[in-house]
């Protein structure tokens, strides 16, 4: 077939599928392009493949390959090709024999060839000749043949719906469905010798995924992640990681809760998963006989789950199941599946990922509490009267009770310089000094405010301010009983300070690390510190069946208060009836909450220093512009910031928002300050709209500088044809 598009100029197309409102330039599949858009593509003609589900589609270069699946009557066994360049659909050059037609088997890229393996076969029509299969094809990209791996010795057991993956040169295989029972072993297969390759089944360890099917598979950060599927009565919407080097599976906690973001998503079946960057984006699948359309974003390091907002210009897919999804370059496509009615679709999405660097803040304050640099409050703690530094920002933003401690302290700072003030001769410097808060002095005049608090100890108190710089804490050893009582200490400090997010955090620690050595010790030390819900975990503890002989039985217990000696015999005899509560659980605010909402105004009587920006002056505060910015206060003349996610955040609205009629401008602009790549955009801009732009006023005051550089790009990007037409129109 030969491809619909026109293309234009080497670098930049055109998007010919807009009405006719191709009065601006759209650059599809370029770095410009809006972050979070969905893009409809041009559908699969018929004629040059059916619509289609529980197919495959790969990546391969600049193309997406299309192979097997059903058009609701008929499995299938072609190959399309889509272009990504030119948004045209074609039948992909083969030879040799394919693999019989199927669906719900596994198609994966290595090299230069794809590798599908398994899936069902059979006429799905007359119901005859059904079976899974365990043969594996390769399909080379270059030469089109298709030839059949015939391996020798053990072999998996023939399936479908499973999931596959390339590893470390391997096909790694795993779990699925046999005809009679879901799966979850897996195998592995060196891609790289087909001479002597062999099939190897893997020992698998750690928290193994149910036997499951309908799910996907999506590598990122070296370890392989499966979320969700179908595994009959067990189905969960958990996401497990697997370590290839040491064959390791491990469940990754959801405390969504505690994180303060929102929860992963619902369990589901025929969804897809795909990796880019630190990120793992899951779209659409059967979600308790719903098909929701949301996208869903897992982000590895953060290990936090959220719902990504798309751009307002998008057009969303509707909900499906068993499509197929593929990643090229920074973008992410959708083709086909079942949505609703039961109907084959067609169609062919496209998903621009965003590239902004991760998010730093936690770790910037982080360091900041740890080098203790620009620090301006000094807390007295305990009766020894241990000192711990932090910096009045960061507290105040965090905590409320400790802000009120620290605003009485200034008043009482105040009124002693006021007093000191009325005793020293009333001149002019001394009256000027005397009502600016401690905090607005200039640096260098102020020194660290004084905050007693006799209720906290040093240790404990140390781990709070860890948690308000970073929105966690530093789990000590688990079990260990020293260890699990200094947690109970914050957590008593937690509840006295109203910090929820910690509370919860202390609960979680204490909880799990409560065991047959350590429980009474920690109930103990509960009921002393009237820690009720952490007492009564400790009581459910002991009186389990397979606990109370062993507890009774240690030194401990005969050591124990006869209060709470008695509390355990009675409760034994007779448990008490369980409560439930429909109440939410206060999980507090986040750091990033806390901090957005001091800096929109929250935090404004706390500001300790001016930045003039073009003479006009903006209080904001040292500790937070230094833990942010590196370079703000490296020397005293010269301040950068050097925040790379903001200034790609920066950037990439700076190009959503350039348009024929203020293209100059940010031209002027991203030329004095030398921000090439902008320029560059604008340029482009500029060349493909020179008819309109050429009618603009600015563009007789630019510099003849600027004017040699449109000159120079219309010279190398512009084609004869369309100089011809710009001539006629000019």
């Amino acid at each position: 077939m030969s491809c619909r598009s026109t293309k234009v100029a080497p670098s930049v197309d055109f998007d010919h599928s807009c009405s006719d409102s191709v009065e601006y330039l759209t650059l599809n599949f370029g770095p410009f392009e809006t972050v979070h858009r969905w893009r409809r593509l041009p559908p699969c003609d018929e004629f040059v493949g059916a619509r289609r589900s529980k197919h495959t589609v790969v990546a391969y270069r600049d193309a997406i390959y299309v192979f097997g699946g059903d058009n609701g009557k008929n499995m299938l066994n072609d190959l399309l090709r889509f272009d990504v360049k030119d948004c045209s659909w074609c039948r992909a050059f083969t030879t040799g024999t394919p693999p019989a037609p199927r669906y719900h088997h596994s198609a994966v890229v290595y090299g230069s060839s794809m590798f599908v393996f398994g899936g069902y076969t059979g006429d799905i029509y007359s119901n005859s000749n059904l079976k899974n299969k365990n043969d594996l094809f390769e399909y080379k990209f270059a030469t089109g043949q298709w030839t059949e791996w015939k391996v020798e010795g053990s072999l998996p057991v023939a399936r479908s719906a499973h999931g596959a993956t390339v590893y470390s040169d391997k096909l790694w295989i795993f779990a699925g469905y046999d005809g009679n029972a879901r799966l979850n072993d897996m195998w592995t297969i060196n891609l790289q010798d087909r001479e002597h390759a062999c099939w190897e089944e893997i020992d698998q360890s750690g928290e193994i995924p149910p036997s499951c099917c309908n799910f996907p598979v999506a590598v990122c950060r070296d370890k392989m992640f499966v979320f969700s599927g179908q595994s009959g009565a067990k189905i969960t919407n958990n996401l497990f990681q697997f370590e290839f080097k040491g064959h390791m599976w491990t469940r990754i906690p959801t405390e969504h809760l505690l994180r303060g973001s929102p929860p992963p998503p619902q369990r589901r079946y025929g969804h897809t998963m795909v990796a880019f960057d630190r990120h793992l984006y899951v779209v659409g699948g059967a979600a308790d006989n719903t098909l929701p359309n949301e996208l869903h974003c897992y982000d590895v390091d953060s290990q936090s789950w959220e719902v990504i907002h798309p751009s307002v210009d998008s057009e969303m897919p509707s909900g499906r199941l068993f499509h197929a999804a593929a990643v090229i370059q920074d973008a992410m496509y959708i083709f086909g599946g079942t949505v609703d009615n039961n109907v084959r679709s067609g169609e062919m999405y496209r998903f621009q990922f965003s590239c902004y660097p991760k998010c730093t803040l936690h770790e910037d304050y982080g360091k900041l509490w740890e080098n203790r640099q620009f620090c301006d409050v000094e807390f007295i703690l305990g009766e020894r009267a241990e000192r711990v530094l932090g910096h009045i920002a960061i507290v105040t933003a965090r905590c409320q009770w400790l802000r009120k401690k620290i605003l009485q302290a200034w008043d009482r700072q105040r009124q002693k310089t006021k007093q000191e003030s009325s005793e020293e001769s009333d001149d002019g410097a001394a009256g000027g000094q005397r009502d600016i808060p401690a905090c607005h002095r200039p640096s260098g005049t102020q020194p660290l405010l004084e905050v007693a608090i006799r209720e906290a100890e040093a240790q404990p108190f140390e781990v709070l301010m860890q948690f308000l710089y970073t929105d966690k804490i530093q789990y000590p050893r688990r079990g260990h009983v020293q260890d699990v009582l200094l947690i109970m200490d914050v957590y008593k400090l937690a509840l006295s300070f109203q910090l929820s997010r910690l509370e919860q955090l202390c609960v979680q620690y204490i909880e799990a690390s409560v065991d047959l050595q350590n429980v009474l010790s920690v109930c103990e030390n509960a009921n002393k510190l009237q820690l009720d819900q952490l007492k009564e975990h400790c009581l459910n503890f002991v009186v389990k069946e397979s606990h109370f002989n062993q507890v009774i039985m240690t030194k401990e217990f005969e050591h124990l208060s006869t209060p709470l000696i008695v509390e355990i015999v009675r409760r034994k005899q007779q448990p008490p009836p369980r409560l439930y509560s429909d109440q939410p659980v206060d999980i507090g605010t986040s750091l990033v909450q806390d901090m957005k909402a001091y800096l929109e105004g929250g935090g404004l009587e706390f500001c300790d220093i001016v930045l003039l920006l073009d003479g006009h002056p903006r209080p904001a505060h040292k500790a937070i512009l230094a833990a942010r910015s590196s370079y703000l206060f490296a020397a005293p003349y010269y301040y950068g910031f050097s925040n790379n996610r903001l200034q790609a955040y920066c950037k990439q609205n700076l190009e959503m928002n350039v348009t024929v009629e203020n293209v100059l401008q940010i031209l002027e602009a991203a030329d004095k300050t030398q921000a090439l790549d902008m320029k560059k955009h604008c340029l482009h801009i500029i060349v493909h709209q020179f008819i309109k732009v050429s009618k603009l006023p600015n563009l007789r005051s630019l510099s003849q500088l600027l004017l040699l550089d449109i000159i120079e790009s219309l010279a190398t990007h512009i084609s004869d044809k369309q100089c011809a037409e710009m001539g006629s129109d000019i």
